[in-house]
């Protein structure tokens, strides 16, 4: 039985001991970025260790003026001076120490939020087809903020009280050591008690983020949604879903708060039984000469200076471990290895022949469903490339493989002979082109979404890129002209408009590779007509690849790639398709019949 509960207690020891250094390592990473404004935060550390000083004298000097009743009155006067001085020194350090906390902190949380945001947008697709946009926004919103005031102030204050404990504690024992030995009695029990604590606070804490990310999430899709929302009449069944979410968060934070409200009263119980004991202790040893009554009083003060920072250091802690706690996502995102560590401006020039030589694909979180089987195929420069398929059947995931969204599993991708892993991946992207199906534009104005393709773009070529998308006309009939403000998403524009909106600032970027995927899908006859010609004028002596859906865009390319359930099925040219009266000649027919 004996050796099981020293067993026990070993085990639980390696735990907790394991726990504070992960904490502590975590801590260790949170403070990177405060090495910046080192030199300002050592400025306010020495205003932080001057106005503890300060602190620490206070009860000497009260003690001596105690002791100098019924004694000269030249030196009762030098001590009110020095403590009226002290009380002013004390003010200035304070107020120098919370306006450099403060700067040092609003510096450091725009550092985190914006080191977080770009490492965010160096990650790779992988990781955001896990990931809500909701969440992602909660870690960069309501995480960080949380970490406001542990910056601000927690870690100062925290800092502060140790070196009122430790600087007390050797007051005392200047005073009278017997006392001293006699009040720290409980110290360890307190002190220990306080890391179990934590350890809960923490726990709890992050259990709250979560839940506040999963609302957060749920508030940004139903938003993004709403029109989906409303004509589901599906209000009441949302208000429902957030509720349940809020009131979850609401649940573990109580649950929370009672072992902190629990700790607190204990530690309340405990500082108070130390002073009365102290103050009773101490009476005994006036009343046999041991000690003056000022001595006493000094010795009562450091008491209740130690014990409220006993108490308060507890409290602190567990609000440090909160942060910790509430960041510990944050953290992780951060520890997500980047697509690329550095964005790269170095540019390629290709030709545009592009192969795809037995590529396979399974998605990473879906490895036991093939994508891609065998795929061979080979565009050479300047070709028109048309790929179809049933919905499903793979077409948009050879997109995403030329792009390195995601790597193949088998085969290889080379564009001019060279693999496409052996490119710096985002010079590989600059000499790629896209016009996708839903075109997400911008909030801000038309201008600044055609600009997108090239921020360097003079005003001259960014309307010779409208003009060439056909979108220059339209664009000049609006009041603002090029300054008009598209909206979220471009929702003030119609779809053949964003569109051509899209078209000119592909050809703004002038890639050799031109990725059309169901780009005029969506549109209605005449929208699709004013699209085309810009889309005419885009593949113009450029490698096109173009996902259709509707074949009549197609039937002039130079080579249509059929795909089915993640194979080519046929390769040909339109007639030579129709001709074989397989799966493409069978799509033809369906689409016309309809």
């Amino acid at each position: 039985m004996r050796h099981c509960l020293v067993e026990i207690f070993i085990n639980l020891r390696k735990f907790y001991m394991k726990s504070l250094f992960k904490n502590t390592k975590r801590l260790a990473r949170l403070f990177k970025f405060i090495y910046p404004y080192k030199t300002l935060f050592s400025i306010g550390l020495i205003f932080l260790l001057l106005s503890s000083f300060a602190s620490l004298i206070f009860p000497a000097l009260l003690g001596d003026l105690v002791n100098g009743v019924n004694k000269d009155v030249n030196e009762i006067n030098k001590i009110a001076i020095l403590l009226f001085t002290l009380f002013v020194a004390q003010a200035i350090f304070s107020y120098f120490r919370i306006l450099i906390f403060v700067i040092v902190t609003e510096k450091t949380l725009a550092t985190i939020r914006q080191q977080t945001y770009n490492h965010i947008l160096k990650l790779p697709m992988l990781f955001f087809s896990s990931k809500r946009v909701g969440e992602l926004n909660s870690r960069i919103a309501s995480d960080i903020s949380l970490l406001q005031e542990t910056f601000t102030t927690t870690i100062a204050e925290f800092i502060r009280l140790i070196i009122l404990i430790i600087g007390g504690t050797i007051f005392l024992f200047i005073t009278e050591a017997r006392l001293t030995l006699f009040m720290l009695a409980l110290l360890p029990v307190m002190m220990i008690l306080a890391v179990f604590f934590g350890n809960f606070i923490r726990k709890f804490s992050k259990q709250v983020q979560d839940k506040i990310a999963e609302s957060n999430t749920i508030v940004d899709e139903t938003f993004q949604a709403i029109n989906n929302v409303k004509s589901f009449v599906n209000e009441l069944f949302e208000m429902k879903r957030y509720k349940n979410k809020t009131d979850e968060v609401v649940k573990i934070a109580v649950k929370g708060g009672k072992y902190r409200a629990a700790f607190a009263s204990f530690i309340i119980l405990c500082i108070f039984g130390a002073i009365v004991a102290v103050i009773w202790r101490g009476v005994i040893m006036v009343n046999n000469g041991d000690i003056l009554i000022g001595s006493l009083f000094s010795f009562v003060l450091y008491s209740v200076y130690i014990g409220a920072s006993i108490g308060g250091i507890a409290d602190i802690y567990a609000q440090i471990q909160k942060s910790i706690g509430a960041t510990e996502r944050l953290l992780d995102i951060l520890e997500e290895k980047p697509e690329v560590e550095n964005i790269s401006d170095k540019k390629i020039s290709v030709d545009g022949n592009v192969k795809f030589d037995n590529v396979s694909f399974s998605y990473p979180n879906r490895k036991e469903i093939p994508v891609l089987k065998n795929i061979n195929f080979e565009i050479k420069k300047g070709e028109k490339v048309a790929i179809v398929g049933p919905s499903g059947s793979g077409k948009t995931t050879l997109i995403a493989l030329l792009f390195r969204y995601y790597d193949v599993q088998e085969g290889e991708i080379t564009i001019d002979n060279k693999k496409i892993k052996k490119y710096d991946v985002h010079s590989l992207r600059r000499e790629l082109g896209l016009v996708p199906q839903e075109v997400m534009l911008f909030g801000g104005s038309i201008n600044e979404n055609i600009k997108y393709g090239n921020i360097n773009s003079t005003k001259e070529e960014i309307i010779a890129a409208s003009k060439k998308a056909n979108s220059h006309d339209f664009i000049m009939n609006f009041t603002d002209k090029y300054k008009t403000v598209v909206g979220e998403r471009g929702v003030q524009l119609s779809g053949g408009q964003r569109q051509r909106v899209a078209i000119a600032r592909t050809i703004l970027k002038n890639p050799n590779i031109l990725i059309l995927d169901e780009a005029t899908s969506s549109l209605d006859s005449e929208s699709e007509r004013e699209v085309q010609k810009g889309l005419n004028e885009l593949v113009k002596n450029k490698t096109a690849i173009i996902i259709a859906h509707r074949m009549s865009t197609i039937q002039n390319v130079d080579k249509i790639i059929v795909l089915d359930k993640g194979s080519i099925v046929e390769i040909g040219n339109h007639q030579e398709l129709i001709a074989n009266k397989g799966l493409y000649s069978h799509l033809y027919k369906m689409q016309f019949e309809v």
